[in-house]
């Protein structure tokens, strides 16, 4: 029998192959381009390339917000309502407010909440006063400071001035752990995941004292001030409270579109897509708002070895602020520039109150009691998941997904931040970057928006016959990870200890797999864009979940794709990632969760679990509100009817045993109520973390094989 010569050409080959119906890609090299897509030209760094680009998209955003804010749209009362929700100013105060007297005849705390009280120092003229102010100074003024500062009490005047939280860090402690993060951050850290923020609950400490002055006497004139970090809690009291009469503001009004610039207790969701000084200005009237460009606070937070954020304040630039103001006129605010200090006219009866105490007790007496409110927090927001989410959700399986369908809506426009689905075309670029005897590797790009694009590693098995379609994986990697970490198979490499090369092992097996970049890497560099994407109303996964649109898409469309077997299995971030892009797209026909299921909530703002996120640099990690909306049971029940599994290792100290098999336990029952209880498990293995493949991989093959 004559033998084929070996220099016959490999197209030669595809083509007598193709007439058997034999063809198969082990039987020729691989090639340098996808079909269907154009040669892709390699870059130094993809993955910085993606974080500048949705920088500047984000920065566009930013840019272009102003002008379609809908603040004209609404009604007052819904603007208020709207930025109340951003603030937390969502709980009911005590009534009524109770203040109690030191024994300096000054100093007073005040009920807020059946838990939390205001602190300050109040002052009265020795004559029937007939008006009351409450000035709120910068957080790092003691309200001793302001009132000594103040020269003298005016007369026929009452004025009481709260103690805010400082900027300093001696409290920002748990568990005997000093995070060296400030007080503001602190409370931040505790309260943002769960709706709540700083800001708002020194607005509901300012509130409460209207609520008391206001019910003391209706008819005289309550003033508000406050500067820096006053002046905003000031400002926006006003705006939500009309029984305030006036407003003062020293060293805070100026264009907020750098917020993401500023300490990280600044970072209010939503804020920018709504709101901006201006509209707040315009909110508070026809009553009067003067302001003073004058005594800026002067802060820098974070650095290298620092687990805070980044941030700054310092002076605007004059000409800004006037834009500002100007912008607020034309809303409609009856504002203009004035000096704080007019309030305190000179008067020989000058009053200096007594220290009581050190500012440091109080300090730590505030955060304390803060910080002992938020973690309460953690328990009322599981009852308003069970009353707003369990108690729910339909007993059948058709009203479930029906139910489940716009759950899922208000996840992904609600609580992620809903940006546009692609709108250019995906222009796929391909090249092959590796080749072994079963696998062929191609990188592959595809735009997204102007600008932005996806990226990732594709594995296609060398055994695939013509016609054939085949089940896909997609596999991601984890925090600072890049695509190529998940099919890395070089037991020394830094990647293969915790990914074990799992996509490559699973082409090895005849699946195709896709290693997509999802941009959680680059430290402050993608931190930065979940502060902006914030301001949105935005989180990281409003720009990852399209990007997965537009791989989802790609995917689908090519020929040896079966598309309604396509899997998500993820590790660390990745199975952050694989509790967020499955819930939002259906397309994707099951989840895995390595690394990563946890009480969620829990995870990320309590002061009793070792390895929660409060004492960590991940400070982009905290998403506006889940604690009120969806922890990680809430996002199983919307991939269900789908397949979920949970990868753990008990050595894994992303969380522990206890707290994640809580929190599976409501999947586990779900599933089973739903009698669909064969498609989700947790699998135990006794090891850290990482990717373990056994359990999985066997998950994998019953949910994938079982549907051709």
């Amino acid at each position: 029998m004559h033998k084929p010569r070996r220099h016959i050409r490999s197209e030669r080959m595809k083509v007598l192959m193709t007439a058997f119906g034999l063809l198969s890609v082990a039987a020729c090299a691989a090639d340098a381009v996808l079909p269907g897509s154009q040669p892709l030209t390699p870059s130094a760094d993809f993955s910085g390339d993606m974080v500048k680009a949705v920088d500047a998209y984000l920065l566009r955003q930013i840019d272009q917000a102003a002008s379609a804010r809908p603040f004209r749209q609404r009604t007052p009362q819904q603007n208020r309502e709207i930025l109340a929700r951003m603030l937390g100013v969502v709980d009911a105060r005590t009534a009524p407010v109770r203040m109690d007297t030191l024994a300096d005849g000054k100093h007073v705390r005040w009920t807020v909440f059946e838990t939390l009280q205001g602190e300050g120092v109040h002052l009265k003229s020795a004559d029937n006063s007939a008006s009351r102010l409450i000035y709120v100074p910068d957080a790092d003024e003691t309200p001793e400071q302001a009132a000594a500062g103040a020269a003298s009490l005016p007369n026929q005047c009452e004025i009481v001035i709260p103690a805010l939280i400082n900027r300093q860090s001696d409290f920002s402690t748990a568990l005997e752990r000093k995070t060296g993060v400030s007080h503001r951050d602190w409370i931040y850290r505790q309260s943002f995941v769960q709706g709540r923020h700083p800001l708002g609950i020194e607005v509901q400490k300012v509130l409460a004292l209207v609520d008391l002055l206001h019910g003391q006497d209706k008819t005289k004139p309550l003033v508000i001030a406050g500067r820096g970090e006053g002046g905003l809690v000031a400002m926006f009291a006003a705006a939500l409270d009309e029984r305030i009469t006036s407003v003062h503001l020293q060293g805070c009004f100026a264009p907020m579109e750098r917020l993401w610039e500023a300490p990280l207790e600044r970072n209010i969701q939503g804020f920018l897509k709504d709101f901006g000084a201006a509209e707040i200005a315009a909110l508070i009237s026809p009553r009067k708002v003067v302001v003073s460009d004058t005594h800026w606070p002067q802060v820098v937070s974070g650095g290298e070895k620092s687990i805070a954020a980044p941030g700054k304040l310092s002076t605007p630039d004059v000409a800004e602020i006037d834009r500002e103001l100007a912008r607020a006129k034309e809303l409609g605010a009856m504002i203009d520039k004035g000096e704080l200090l007019s309030l305190f006219p000179a008067n020989s009866d000058r009053m200096e109150p007594v220290m009581v105490e050190t500012d440091a007790s109080r300090q730590q007496r505030l955060v304390r009691e803060t910080s002992t409110w938020c973690q309460r927090q953690l328990f009322a927001g599981e009852t308003e998941r069970h009353t707003n989410f369990w108690a729910k959700r339909p007993q059948t399986l058709s009203d479930y997904e029906q139910w489940s369908a716009s759950q899922r809506d208000v996840f992904w426009k609600e609580v992620i931040g809903d940006l546009p689905w692609p709108n250019v075309p995906a222009n796929p670029r391909s090249r092959l970057v590796k080749e072994t005897d079963k696998v062929a590797i191609y990188e592959v790009v595809l735009d997204v928006w102007d600008g932005v694009f996806a990226w990732g590693w594709l594995a296609l098995p060398k055994n695939l016959k013509q016609g054939e379609k085949r089940p896909v994986v997609v596999c991601q990697h984890g925090l600072e990870g890049i695509p190529e970490d998940c099919l890395n198979d070089d037991p020394e490499s830094k990647a293969f200890k915790p990914y074990k090369a799992f996509a490559m092992k699973l082409a090895e097996r005849g699946y195709i797999t896709f290693s997509p970049h999802n941009l959680y890497r680059g430290m402050h560099t993608f931190r930065g864009l979940q502060r902006k994407l914030n301001l949105l109303g935005k989180s990281l996964f409003s720009v990852i979940i399209p990007q997965h649109r537009c791989i989802l898409d790609w995917l689908k469309s090519q020929p040896w794709v079966d598309a309604d077997r396509i899997a998500f299995y993820g590790l660390s971030y990745g199975g952050k990632s694989a509790m967020r892009i499955p819930a939002v797209l259906t397309d994707y026909c099951l989840s895995i969760c390595s690394g990563d299921f946890n009480e969620w909530v829990r995870k990320c703002a309590s002061s009793d679990m070792r390895m929660s996120y409060i004492f960590t640099h991940e400070y982009e990690i905290w998403e506006w509100n889940l604690g009120g909306t969806f922890n990680y049971a809430e996002m199983a029940a919307l991939i269900a009817p789908r397949p979920f599994m949970v990868e753990r290792g008990h050595d894994d100290g992303v969380g522990i045993d206890e707290w994640v098999n809580y929190e599976f336990a409501k999947v586990r029952r779900l599933y089973e109520k739903l009698k669909i209880g064969n498609r989700t498990t947790i699998e135990h293995f006794d090891g850290p973390h990482t990717i373990n493949g056994v359990g999985t991989f066997e998950f994998l093959d019953k949910h994938l094989q079982s549907k051709r």
